[in-house]
């Protein structure tokens, strides 16, 4: 088989005192999310869209949040590493599907950012990368605003 396809899901809590990354982006707000590194909720899920699609078990397993080496570490590193380590294995990216639920800040103006810099991390197109934000309707953990998850869904190339 020359494609394959791979579903990430990933969530943070939101805490103050943290800087908000979402998609490599810093998006301004009173919150950001916790985690071992920049915790980045978009780029996790990506990441681990990639891995399963490459049968390559998950983010944890690759970089554990019990190594002090990825303590704070920025998460577009850990998708040019992700990206790496498919190429590694004969497979590129195809696309990027993924999805943002968060109650606030509205993400719209960032949106276009952030494809831009997932696409540069893993040698898409913007045009390859589809980000799509939405609320829960002030549903769950998500509508209370403690935190925030993503969803990702990858296409996967041979080389």
């Amino acid at each position: 088989m020359n494609i394959r396809v791979g579903m990430g899901y990933d969530v943070h809590r939101l805490v103050t005192d943290r800087p908000l990354w979402l998609g490599g982006v810093c998006i301004p707000h009173s919150h950001g999310l916790l985690g071992h590194s920049d915790a980045d909720v978009l780029i996790h899920a990506v990441c681990d869209a990639l891995l399963g699609a490459a049968n390559l078990r998950d983010i944890g397993y690759h970089f554990p949040d019990s190594d002090e080496r990825f303590k704070g570490i920025d998460s577009k590193i850990l998708l040019r590493e992700t990206t790496a380590l498919l190429a590694g294995h004969g497979w590129r990216p195809g696309n990027i599907d993924a999805t943002v639920c968060a109650q606030r800040p509205k993400l719209a103006p960032y949106i276009t950012s952030m494809q831009e810099t997932m696409a540069a991390c893993t040698g898409l197109t913007p045009d390859d990368v589809s980000v799509k934000a939405t609320t829960t309707e002030k549903l769950g953990f998500t509508g209370r605003e403690e935190g925030m998850s993503a969803y990702a869904v990858c296409l996967i190339e041979r080389i």
